[in-house]
């Protein structure tokens, strides 16, 4: 009998996710170096006023942030949707490990960062910033160390940084969501339930789901509601039944799609025009703002004691296992990999301190700081820990 693709391709599909997240991580790299070169150089005035300048109803940065970003959400609710259904988060016990140690993940961080600004109300908004791991940057990371690191590990860093992903989603929804606009919620009310009927109506074909989902995002946008959830909201209604044995589901078409698109242009450009921060001035107290060592310490310090701790408590009350030949050692390096969180920290912090720019700016050396330090630890981890198989075969010699 002839296998569909969706059981036949899953291997297929991660190992694609993977890579393409991995080079999308080194176009991030790149983007967000160059941002703070230009930032710092006498192009500086330059790129700050292209940012800031209007083009049609918004200015470019607004365009990048809450248009261009749309695409990326579309992406994280479609990876989201498919793991969940026929992934690696298919199964209770595949999403339990993970799913344990995304939660440590954002609990721990969020604790610290509320730890040194208890005093200050308005740097509180910001309680969220550390809890987000950047998966396109873990996994770059990660694929520097080839075959030195587990297939299991990498599946492991996929799957919670999707469920980190998820808990970020929710997070922008409830408390990022500024005064709602009732009339415009209603409309993108009916235009969601619109969507909802085109799939159980079982139309396959993409471009109706994509017509509403414009019109979706800009009721959303009108809302109060962050206008990038649409696209989260949209993937969550794009059909995975297969229509065809030869061609592919139109989830998993729209996601091969935006794959070649949002790591390698929609990210980068976002981590260009927001990761570009002045040095002009900066003097040791402003690295030691409880602002700033909230957000550091919390993606350094609160990833490992939240994701490597949690995940122990649950393989040490045998709720989960340790994967598939992987040490602890190697738990512990991915564990600080994920303190790795460029790209959605930036985003809840302009959410968080979109009127304070002050703020703004500790909150990106926070964040520039602590995932550097985050990602080079993890790859020395990653680099000299040996993996379990190996460990146990020396034993038996």
């Amino acid at each position: 009998m002839r296998q569909t693709p969706i059981l036949r391709r899953p291997v297929i599909v991660i190992s694609e996710f993977m890579r393409g997240e991995a080079s999308g991580g080194f176009v991030l790299m790149a983007a967000a170096a160059l941002a703070l070169v230009v930032a710092n150089s006498p192009l500086s005035g330059i790129y700050f006023e292209s940012l800031q300048a209007n083009l049609g109803p918004m200015s470019v940065l607004h365009w990048i942030n809450d248009g261009f970003m749309v695409a990326f959400f579309l992406l994280v609710g479609l990876e989201i949707k498919r793991e969940i259904l026929v992934g690696h988060l298919s199964s209770w016990p595949r999403r339990l490990l993970p799913g344990i140690g995304a939660l440590g993940g954002m609990i721990v961080p969020a604790l610290i960062y509320v730890a040194f600004n208890r005093d200050d109300s308005a740097a509180l908004r910001g309680w969220a910033i550390p809890t987000a791991t950047d998966i396109a940057f873990a996994l770059g990371v990660l694929s520097l160390l080839g075959k030195r690191v587990p297939v299991s590990i990498r599946v492991f860093l996929t799957a919670l940084a999707i469920i980190d992903d998820l808990g970020a989603v929710v997070i922008i929804a409830l408390f990022y969501t500024s005064e709602l606009s009732v009339l415009n919620l209603a409309l993108a009310g009916a235009v969601l339930v619109a969507l909802i009927m085109l799939n159980r109506s079982g139309v396959a074909r993409l471009w109706p789901y994509l017509l509403l989902g414009a019109i979706l995002w800009f009721f959303v946008l009108r809302s109060g509601v962050h206008a990038t959830l649409a696209g989260v909201a949209l993937a969550l209604t794009i059909p995975l039944r297969i229509v065809s044995e030869s061609r592919d589901p139109p989830l998993m078409a729209l996601e091969n799609s935006l794959h070649r698109v949002v790591p390698m242009l929609i990210i980068p450009l976002f981590g260009f025009a927001n990761a570009g921060l002045s040095f002009a001035g900066l003097s040791v107290a402003d690295l030691v703002e409880p602002l700033t060592l909230g957000v550091a310490l919390g993606l350094l310090c609160g990833k490992i004691i939240g994701v490597f701790g949690f995940s122990g408590i649950a393989i040490g009350c045998r709720l989960a296992q340790l994967p598939h030949a992987a040490s602890w050692m190697q738990m512990g390096g991915v564990a600080l990999l994920c303190g790795i969180g460029f790209t959605m920290s930036l985003f809840i912090g302009l959410l968080a301190f979109a009127e304070h720019p002050v703020l703004q700016g500790e909150v990106k050396l926070g964040i520039l700081g602590g995932s550097l330090v985050a990602g080079i630890l993890g790859y020395l981890v990653l680099r000299f820990a040996r993996s379990r198989v190996a460990t146990e075969l020396e034993q038996d010699h």
